[in-house]
């Protein structure tokens, strides 16, 4: 046996196996929507990333915010799509999903915590009723903002504030994404 030969028996034994590789502290994935291609984050077992961004864009502020362990790994998402999937096809009206945004600033945070508490499924609110719900009533075009940069879309519920006469304002997925999602909401 040549020495190359004995080098590649000793790699085909079946002591060695693969490398098994951990889990990420920040795993992601791609998924296709009705509504676009959605990145969809999660770091310990929280989503931080539900998001109509660029994946690189995601990835690199994911890694600056959060860890800059982040792996492309569909598993730890699956309940994550699961949600999503059956809120898309009118199945469910609310997440069971833990949030952390860390992705957000201060004043986001504080726009978007108030979400759920005052954006109710199949109805509308304008931006600067959110403004005064957190007190800041002349902050209407930051809620905007705010609104704008949602991290956590559809999870957190931007797509149901709209402009005080009742237009479709700006979406990060696009207005027909946001139109999509008020009228899937009005149907139920």
């Amino acid at each position: 046996m040549t020495d190359l030969e004995s080098r590649l028996a000793r790699l085909t034994t079946p002591e060695l196996k693969p490398p098994v590789l951990p889990d990420a502290d920040v795993a992601y994935t791609l998924h296709d929507t009705p509504i676009g291609t959605m990145l969809l984050a999660v770091a310990h077992g929280q989503v931080v990333a539900s998001s109509f961004g660029d994946e690189e864009t995601m990835t690199t502020r994911l890694a600056r915010a959060v860890s800059p362990r982040v792996l492309r790994q569909a598993r730890p998402l699956d309940d994550v799509r699961r949600q999503l999937d059956e809120y898309l096809a009118g199945r469910r009206r609310a997440f069971d999903l833990s949030v952390d945004l860390a992705l957000a600033t201060p004043f986001q945070r504080l726009v978007l915590e108030d979400l759920p508490t005052h954006t109710s499924y199949g109805k509308t609110r304008s931006y600067g009723e959110v403004a005064g719900d957190i007190e800041r009533p002349k902050a209407a075009r930051a809620v905007g903002t705010a609104l704008g940069a949602n991290p956590v879309c559809v999870v957190l519920p931007c797509h149901r504030v709209i402009g005080a006469n009742g237009a479709l304002t700006g979406y990060a997925g696009g207005l027909e994404a946001k139109r999509f999602l008020l009228n899937l909401e009005a149907k139920s």
